[in-house]
């Protein structure tokens, strides 16, 4: 065997005279840590949570701290990531009654103990937490996980794919891969390469159409809660007008009555109560002013009480339209939206007697 440095050197690898890697063949391995600390920073700073016409509101502060390890490797061109971090941001929340008093001002904190390229494509656990225990403050931890947990994971999701993408090292990988070869262009390559545009812009438009085709259809949206609250209280929340009125800040007109009508957030929801059972059943024909003329959907609100005080609300939201009057495909998303971020605020609110005025002494 020859000895370090001996040997035909045809077999020996040097290092270039100019250190440069060509074309990655080497390992290069980039520390990825300051830049997540930057992405999960300017993405997850005084970031707006929940803001339900100014009776209340959500909104992350800072990040606290993100901790571990985060590197991209290229071998080749093939781009490895490789993370193990963990994350912290605070966040503050504001209830308000019907007239605009602060009720309680809350603080707390969302923690994500471990992010790691080997989970991937799973989401990770999410812990929040608040300073306030009270029932207020209780209502203000459960909005902020409600609504807030599944914005953190998208962004968590955003670096995940910049991760695969390179991280910080993607421009650079990206400018060497457009670098031109030949400046030289002829016009027969030009007239090609117009063509082919314009037979991908057509390709497109086809896939457009296609898609397009494929978006009609009705989607069904489902939630359970469970809430420290007498059924018949709930019930009467959410059939007085009135307290619509102070919760929301617009114009509201709810019927009692089976067959009477409903309007509420200045007309854009307006329907028919189906069915009525105090304390038990909520079932009303529901429609979005941006839906399509003849679409309707139906919501059907069951009222469970296992125990005296305590009350689970199933809500099934049925025939709920793909696509609005405009082609927008954003109505189940914007409808679900509505439901969690409105009616089951209201319900959270509800159990703590915030806005709604004095409810039953049973009513924690």
């Amino acid at each position: 065997m020859a000895k370090y440095g001996e040997g035909d050197k045809r077999w020996i690898v040097e290092e270039r005279p100019d250190g440069a890697n060509v074309h990655n063949w080497h390992w290069a391995e980039t520390d990825c840590l300051p830049w997540s600390k930057t992405f999960f920073t300017k993405s997850l700073s005084d970031l707006t949570i929940l803001d339900c016409q100014g009776i209340l509101s959500i909104k992350t502060k800072k990040v606290e701290k993100v901790d571990g390890e985060a590197y991209v490797n290229v071998r080749k061109g093939k781009i490895i990531p490789g993370y193990e971090i963990s994350l912290s941001l605070s966040w503050e929340g504001e209830a308000k009654d019907g007239e605009g008093k602060t009720l309680l001002k809350a603080e707390g904190n969302l923690e994500i103990p471990y992010i790691s390229d080997e989970n991937a494509d799973e989401d990770p656990e999410v812990k929040v937490t608040t300073k306030d225990e009270g029932p207020i403050g209780k209502a203000l931890k459960e909005a902020m996980l409600a609504n807030g947990k599944p914005l953190v994971l998208e962004k968590v999701s955003d670096f995940v794919k910049a991760m695969a993408k390179g991280g910080p090292v993607k421009d650079e990988l990206e400018a060497k891969k457009s670098a031109p070869k030949n400046t030289t262009t002829t016009t027969s390559n030009s007239n090609s390469a117009a063509m082919s545009k314009e037979k991908v812009g057509v390709e497109k438009e086809a896939k457009k159409e296609v898609k397009k085709e494929g978006k009609k259809g009705f989607k069904t949206i489902t939630m359970s809660e469970k809430f420290n609250c007498r059924a018949k209280d709930m019930y009467e929340i959410l059939m007085d007008e009135n307290r619509w009125k102070g919760f929301s800040q617009s114009n509201a007109r709810i019927s009692k009555e089976v067959g009477g009508q409903f309007s509420i957030f200045d007309g854009s929801v307006t329907g028919i109560n189906l069915e009525l059972e105090e304390g038990k059943l909520i079932a009303q024909r529901w429609r979005f002013g941006s839906w399509s003329d003849g679409i309707d959907s139906t919501v059907r609100l069951v009222f469970n009480e296992p125990e005296p005080g305590v009350t689970v609300i199933k809500l099934t939201h049925s025939d709920v339209p793909e696509e609005d009057r405009y082609g927008n495909a954003t109505v189940v998303e914007n409808t679900e939206r509505v439901v969690q971020n409105e009616a089951l605020v209201v319900l959270a609110l509800g159990r703590a007697g915030i806005i709604f005025g004095p409810l039953n002494s049973e009513c924690a």
